[in-house]
């Protein structure tokens, strides 16, 4: 197991209270959110399925999705070598190497470097400004992972168009203001809309994530999952958010 002395400078290990999985990660760069987690619980995972999460970032979705699905390996692609060695690191720290594999490499050659068909399932938390949207944070690792400034939304959809099978799906987190762009562009390269749900963060406010489910050559059949609502009150997370994280 790697020991803290192992750890970078700012690097620290985060409980994921989950088979007892750890991460590392550095706030300095990057640290996963809320989203993250919501995907993990949104997604299906079937048993004996091939999973890729583009833009894995350190790795949060491929280790939950160990955790909490019967799939048969999950691929984790990242284009920041530092973020992709924090990644494997995370997978070696849980003794997950046979489960998992992170590949460094650019969202936009994800085709060309894994195949058609070569994965069941798809997820994706990727960057949701646009590159000229909102302030950019001074941290360069920051700005990537908030913005599109390496890879685009359609980059995802129509390297997942690619890559998955007839029916193979993909699971996304994103922001409901490109709602309208996120399924036109699934319609666009053959991923047909076929499962959503709006994350509220107080009943009383207005929705700030979306998360979708699209199937490779579906047809065309859309059902809307009731809201989810993430807080009682300031600091209490409702039931169903407190079942997702597993605690």
């Amino acid at each position: 197991m790697i020991q803290n002395s192992n750890l970078y400078p700012d690097e620290r290990i985060d409980e994921l209270q989950r088979n007892g999985y750890c991460i590392i990660q550095n706030p300095k760069r990057f640290c996963f959110g809320m989203d993250a987690v919501l995907l993990s619980g949104f997604a299906k995972v079937k048993s004996g399925e091939q999973v890729l999460d583009l833009g894995t970032g350190t790795g949060i979705l491929p280790i939950l999705l160990e955790a909490k699905t019967e799939g048969k390996h999950f691929t984790g692609l990242e284009i920041q070598p530092e973020s992709a060695d924090m990644a494997r690191r995370s997978v070696e720290l849980n003794h997950l190497e046979s489960k998992i594999n992170i590949v460094t490499g650019d969202i936009k050659d994800a085709s060309k470097r894994f195949g058609a068909s070569s994965f069941d399932v798809i997820t994706s938390n990727p960057p949701y400004m646009i590159s000229s949207h909102g302030l950019k944070n001074q941290y360069g690792e920051k700005t990537i992972a908030r913005h599109e400034v390496l890879c685009t939304l359609e980059d995802i959809i129509r390297e997942s168009a690619k890559i998955l099978p007839p029916k193979g799906r993909l699971y996304l987190v994103h922001r409901p203001f490109r709602l309208t762009e996120i399924l036109c562009t699934m319609t666009k390269y053959g991923i047909e809309p076929k499962r959503m749900q709006l994350v509220y963060p107080y009943i009383e406010r207005e929705p700030n994530m979306v998360l979708l489910e699209g199937l490779r050559g579906g047809k065309p059949r859309m059902t809307v999952e009731k809201p989810l609502i993430i807080y009682e009150k300031p600091g209490k997370y409702r039931k169903e958010i407190h079942e997702i994280y597993g605690y």
